[in-house]
């Protein structure tokens, strides 16, 4: 494999890990935490190869011979025998307590061929209470051939005594430039490859999603034309489009994040930091929109989203959120550039 496990950034991280697997110093347990799309799911598989790739002839190095070597063409995929992968169940948004016990039987076994027992816990910041405490319990009494790796958006959507246990890794966005450059050397072309790289936010994986699947820019541009029409709306016609959207939470969420990096260009726009924005096909509404609010409604606007990420995350009544969303929102009329 590349020097930087075939991750594009987070080269600190990488290096990072690759001394524990080099000096054999491996900790029990990592969170990765960082925005979604940042790189934390690849990231923890990267490590999971080098942990348990066979054929490894640089210390820290996973092969990366897919033909050849079991363990890198298995743990890419989420197959292998020896990796548990524990995340929210497709119908619900909360990962249970029952998840978290099954795996405690698995974690007793030694490991069927690899030299670890590697389980990843995507979104940890969805768990219940019970499955976070069970996990400190299993963090507490993890055998020796285990290692357990959590990703979540951020350590302090986790209780402290899990955090503890656990080494951070705090991975950040990377430039859009970066992501730009990546999304060129792929064959995309540069206009497209500049778009999907702002509207990333330098977040790799989001962007790679992005570029697989037009649905996603398709929905991007209609949620933010719907804040374009809520934006002038009344009280009533803001709360029906609230009980329409708090119907579907994980697409509540989704919104509540499109909206949150238009928000906080709008900031920047209104304090007039010279720096690039994420949604850089809107900047001419974004700019008449910065004119008409000071910095501290723009800012407002942005903590009270990112208040309702918060509460979504911790199961707060869905319609009440959304209405006290829209109640927060300034009434601002005729920005379409």
């Amino acid at each position: 494999m590349k020097n930087n496990w075939n991750l594009l950034g987070h080269e600190w991280a990488v290096d990072m890990l690759k001394q524990h697997v080099a000096n054999d110093t491996a900790r029990h347990a990592y969170l990765l935490a960082g925005p979604p799309g940042v790189g934390k799911r690849t990231l923890a598989l990267r490590f999971a190869q080098a942990l348990n790739c066979r054929n490894s002839s640089v210390p820290g190095e996973p092969c990366g011979d897919e033909k050849n070597c079991r363990e890198c063409r298995q743990i890419p995929e989420m197959k292998h025998p020896d990796l548990s992968i524990i995340q929210s169940e497709e119908d619900s948004s909360t990962l249970k307590v029952d998840q978290i016990r099954e795996l405690l039987h698995t974690l007793s076994l030694k490991p069927f061929s690899a030299k670890y027992r590697v389980s990843i816990f995507l979104r940890f910041h969805e768990a219940n209470a019970n499955a976070a405490n069970a996990l400190l319990k299993t963090l507490e009494e993890a055998p020796a051939h285990a290692i357990l790796i959590l990703t979540a958006d951020t350590p302090e959507q986790l209780l402290p005594t899990i955090i503890s246990r656990c080494e951070i890794l705090r991975l950040r966005p990377l430039s859009a430039s970066v992501v730009e450059q990546d999304l060129i050397r792929q064959g995309v072309n540069i206009e497209r490859a500049r778009l999907i790289a702002h509207i990333s936010g330098g977040k790799p994986g989001y962007a790679r999603r992005l570029l697989e699947d037009d649905q996603l820019l398709d929905m991007r541009e209609q949620k933010l034309e719907d804040l374009q029409s809520l934006l002038p709306a009344t009280r009533v016609e803001r709360f029906a489009y609230a009980d329409k959207l708090s119907k579907d939470k994980d697409g509540m969420r989704r919104t509540i994040h499109i909206w949150l990096s238009y928000w906080r260009d709008v900031m920047l726009r209104a304090a007039q930091a010279n720096v690039n924005i994420v949604n850089a096909d809107r900047n001419a509404e974004i700019e008449m929109l910065a004119n008409q609010l000071d910095l501290s409604r723009a800012r407002k606007v942005v903590s009270s989203l990112e208040d309702a990420l918060g509460k979504l995350d911790a199961n707060v009544n869905a319609r009440l959120l959304a209405e006290v969303l829209f109640l927060d929102m300034p009434v601002v009329n005729g920005i379409q550039a």
